[in-house]
């Protein structure tokens, strides 16, 4: 299943509270449950001002569609190809 990543602009999203993060997530979860198995949250990165989203999804309509059920802003979507970290370097 093909990896996304979404960049969403949300200004001060890294001053929200736990609650306002949580209440965020509810509703995430809530229309990825609406959407059906295709579609799965892995993780998110909370910065100052940008969510980073990573989504398994059969394609980027899919994301959209979640963003749009669950009022979240989309900037920009891109599929992921690969992963690497230190491990890759293989010392």
């Amino acid at each position: 299943m093909p990896k996304y990543v979404i960049e969403r602009e949300i200004p001060k999203i890294g001053d929200w509270t736990a609650d306002q993060l949580k209440d965020a997530s509810k509703t995430s979860v809530n229309v990825l449950n609406e959407l059906g198995p295709d579609i799965l949250w892995l993780h998110s990165y909370v910065t100052g001002d940008k969510l980073y989203c990573v989504y398994e999804s059969p394609n980027e309509e899919m994301i959209r569609e979640h963003a749009k059920r669950g009022g979240f802003p989309v900037n920009k979507v891109s599929e992921l190809f690969h992963t690497i970290g230190p491990e890759t370097a293989g010392e």
